[in-house]
């Protein structure tokens, strides 16, 4: 993890691997070495105490000032540790750090609003660090960290997810006791440091045993289709790619921030590579004058002419769009569509809810602040590869 460390760093941990040795260590060789003001900030002061007591000692040949009522360390050339209970969570607010550790960071009440509100901001003056270690609890906001961690377009963030056995000082007997003890889903969580929804089963099940291809490229004879789901700024544009004769997710291509001209470029080097025999694209706002562009072909700002498409738009409504979810869930679930092995589109299969509105209808959608693009496109793609498999699978005995 260290030699992996970026800037914002998230560890989902088994149980007694050693992550709070590892905040410890990251904490002190920041003050006693590199001169920094860091800080340790735990749950509640139960968490805190012992922290604090082995910071003492390790720190205790370099510390010059010792306050035990503010919990702060002052060391000789200028570095310093405070330590905060987040039982407040503005105690922290105004200070200026170099390195903060957040301690059992799912465990924290309301994380969003104190790492947004509170600790990021303690970090801008001295560009500092911080690393969140902790134990899963659910598919909460240290798993949408956890999230930016796995996600290549997030270059600041970096993330690790070890599992209990990982630790030379747990015996391989006591987890497998544990394992037959604990009911199955507190076992993936507590000791494998899986990120599992223990209340209710989520939307989408079964995501982990078809999670498992690697992206490739086409093959003679296989018919392929496509699901886009468009994005400008917030979001991000996503192309799903299935092979429909073998019902197999090939291909997520994933970006955001870049005009509409390049993403019609993008869509069309897919498309001569893999040459699906339909494109599903959401149609919404934005959307449809970019599908009816690429339905009639279009002249580059170069002068380049592309061919028109096989795209048909998608209008989104909560009734189509719980239509496509629901068929998507159903092939999950059932292992007659097997996906890539892509940790962001996995979180957001696994994060994505329903919600009841007051009418009665079923919401679907991604958890506050989370993404689901990735699931719309796959969902999309799915759509367009239900229609295509009898055709597809012919061309392919035929080729074979």
């Amino acid at each position: 993890m260290i030699a992996e460390a970026h800037r914002f760093n998230v560890a989902a941990c088994g149980r007694q691997i050693g992550k709070t040795t590892l905040g410890i260590e990251r904490i002190a060789r920041a003050a006693a070495y590199e001169h920094w003001p860091c800080a340790w900030m735990a749950p509640t002061y139960k968490y805190l105490d012992e922290v604090w007591r082995a910071l003492r000692v390790v720190l205790e040949p370099l510390t010059v000032d010792k306050s035990e009522q503010q919990k702060r360390l002052a060391l000789r050339g200028g570095g310093s540790v405070e330590c905060w209970s987040l039982d407040d969570p503005d105690a922290a607010r105004g200070r200026k750090y170099r390195r903060v550790v957040i301690d059992e960071a799912a465990l924290v009440r309301d994380l969003e609003t104190v790492w947004q509100a509170s600790i990021r901001p303690t970090l801008s003056v001295l560009e500092g660090d911080a690393w969140l270690l902790s134990t899963p609890k659910g598919l909460d906001y240290f798993h949408r960290l956890y999230q930016y961690g796995q996600d290549p377009l997030e270059p600041e963030w970096a993330s690790w997810q070890l599992p209990s056995s990982a630790s030379p000082y747990i015996s391989a007997a006591e987890i497998d006791a544990a394992r037959h003890e604990l009911p199955e889903r507190i076992f993936a969580q507590e000791f494998l440091a899986q990120f599992v929804q223990l209340e209710g089963a989520g939307v989408f099940r079964g995501v982990h045993s078809v999670a498992r291809l690697e992206p490739r490229g086409p093959e003679r004879g296989h018919q392929y289709v496509m699901g886009v789901d468009w994005a400008r700024s917030d979001d991000f544009t996503v192309v799903s790619v299935i092979d429909a004769s073998l019902q197999q997710q090939v291909l997520v291509d994933r970006f955001s921030k870049i005009e509409y001209e390049l993403q019609t470029e993008r869509l069309h080097k897919l498309a001569s590579v893999y040459k699906p025999q339909q494109i599903l694209a959401e149609s919404n706002a934005m959307g449809l004058p970019i599908v009816e562009r690429l339905q009639r072909g279009y002249r580059t700002v170069l002068g380049d002419q592309r061919p028109a498409l096989p795209i048909l738009p998608f209008v989104t409504t909560n009734a189509t769009k719980a239509a496509a979810i629901i068929d998507l869930s159903v092939a999950i679930e059932n292992g007659t569509l097997t996906l890539l092995d892509d940790p962001v589109q996995t979180a957001e299969l696994l994060s994505f809810e329903s919600t009841v509105l007051p009418s009665g209808i079923l919401r679907y959608a991604a958890p506050p602040g989370g993404h689901d693009d990735c699931v719309i496109a796959l969902a999309l793609a799915y759509q367009a590869a239900k229609v295509e498999p009898a055709i597809a699978r012919t061309h392919y005995r035929f080729a074979r």
